[in-house]
């Protein structure tokens, strides 16, 4: 047994909506008292581990459970260049309700993970303004648009590193308790069920449940209002989210399963969290109730680790 006390990191994974998970991993791990020295986030697990490194996590779950469909959509300023969304009226919101904190000035050390666009390098924030790091490392491609930042053009850094073990190591951290968001995703977005054809009584429904629910009945809408856009002997289309999700999808599996086998966590948390869209942010309590069950199932695995020493 070794005297020397150590210092636990916890790695927040990148996956857009099913991030509020990360909200339930954290309280459950208070509840069980394991002490976190050190967070690190990719994507939207830089927003959550930024606010718990800043103190602001009760005021951001409160925030975060009190979202609706409509909030999300009132969210969403159209780019026509660059991504979907230019993301200024979230950030707008951000810096209104939340203070803007150099991350140097956290009572616990925070970094984010960035991808630099021109050369694919793995960019860290470890000091300077919390929020142009969060929404560096939220610009999903496709979705978000990319944020310009000291001469370089950043997107999310899910690209290169979506569980950022590898951070939390440099960070100085001797055990990491990492959570991957995206472990049983793969394919779900195109599955038959996905990509079924949405009927004109569904358009009217007003009860939507998700984002990408909106998209697909847009799509329906071009089909039958322009001749020729599709036909009823095509095959059904993906939405445009579901092939963005898919694609995202694939390739963080991919790069998690790649980097892990060369530095491994020391325990794994991971939510079941396929039911959850690219874009339900209004989806928070499920969420956050996915993510303290899943500490509850891997909890042997983390104590183990953390009374190693």
């Amino acid at each position: 047994m070794s005297s020397h006390k150590p210092r636990i990191a916890l790695a927040l994974g990148a996956g857009a909506a099913r991030g509020w998970a990360h909200v339930g991993v954290i309280r459950a791990l208070q509840e069980a008292n394991i002490r976190i020295d050190m967070v690190c986030g990719t994507s939207i697990g830089s927003l959550v581990g930024a606010a718990y490194a800043a103190g602001e996590i009760d005021r951001f779950e409160r925030w975060m459970r009190g979202l609706s469909l409509m909030d999300v959509v009132s969210f969403m300023d159209v780019s026509l260049s660059g991504g979907l969304i230019k993301g200024q009226k979230l950030m707008d919101f951000f810096h209104k309700t939340f203070t803007d904190r150099p991350i140097e000035s956290f009572d616990m050390p925070f970094a984010a993970v960035a991808t630099d666009l021109t050369t694919g390098a793995e960019v860290w924030f470890q000091e300077g303004s919390t929020e142009n790091a969060v929404r560096a490392s939220m610009a999903l491609p496709g979705v978000l648009t990319p944020v310009s930042f000291d001469g370089r053009t950043l997107v999310d850094g899910g690209l290169v590193n979506p569980v950022p073990v590898s951070l939390a190591r440099a960070m100085g951290a001797d055990i990491v308790i990492a959570v991957d968001l995206n472990a049983d995703i793969m394919g779900r977005h195109l599955s038959e069920e996905k990509a079924e054809e949405i009927s004109e009584k569904e358009i009217a429904e007003e009860d939507e449940s998700s984002i990408t629910d909106w998209f697909k009945r847009a799509q329906l809408k071009l089909a039958t209002q322009w001749p020729g856009f599709a036909t009823s002997s095509s095959p059904p289309v993906p939405s445009l989210f579901d092939v963005v999700a898919s694609s995202i999808n694939i390739m963080q599996v991919r790069i998690t399963r790649s980097r892990m086998a060369g530095d491994p966590a020391d325990a794994m948390v991971t939510p079941r969290l396929a039911n959850l869209g690219l874009m339900d942010f209004h989806r928070g309590d499920e969420a956050a109730a996915e993510g303290k069950l899943a500490v509850e199932r891997s909890l042997p695995m983390i104590k183990a680790a953390t009374e190693g020493y």
